[in-house]
């Protein structure tokens, strides 16, 4: 199979956009990324994915913790600063949650100890054990095909 038709068959597949952020030291580190899951709510556990060549991997295996950010459909110049496509104008704004960075005004952040971690293929899966979250209220930044959009709600009738 050809890795083209495997890319656009999972890119039919619409999620959110997240930033996945650490601090090693005094150094801010993220990475854009829409490959993020729920896994347990007893333990609370989420997963990432990170491919093996990223400079993130080694950022996170050094820290032992990680954030995931899920950004609102305003945020796209964000998610392409850390996505290595443009360069954001202004500075990004992080908070720190017990020292780990999370962007600033996202609609959910989700600050993890790292658990465990399993070498997959091309990419190593971390697991991270939730220990806090921060929410507000927002539409989300969607992504499909290879491109941003919105999300809209569907109206339900009976």
């Amino acid at each position: 199979m050809d890795d083209r038709v495997f890319r656009n068959t999972m890119g039919k597949f619409a999620t959110g956009v997240t930033v996945i952020t650490t601090k090693v030291g005094k150094d801010v580190h993220g990475m854009t990324a829409n490959a993020f899951m729920s896994v347990s709510l007893d333990p609370k556990l989420i997963t990432i994915s990170i491919d093996n060549k990223a400079n993130m991997l080694e950022k996170i295996k050094k820290s032992g913790q990680f954030a995931v950010s899920m950004l609102g459909e305003e945020q796209q110049d964000i998610s392409m600063h850390f996505a290595g496509q443009k360069t954001k104008e202004e500075g990004i704004e992080f908070d720190l949650v017990h020292n780990v960075p999370i962007v600033r005004d996202a609609l959910a952040n989700v600050v993890c100890d790292v658990y465990d971690s399993y070498v997959v293929g091309d990419h190593t899966l971390f697991i991270g054990k939730v220990f806090e979250i921060a929410l507000r209220d927002g539409s989300p930044l969607a992504f499909y095909q290879g491109k941003y959009g919105n999300y809209r709600q569907l109206e339900y009738s009976k």
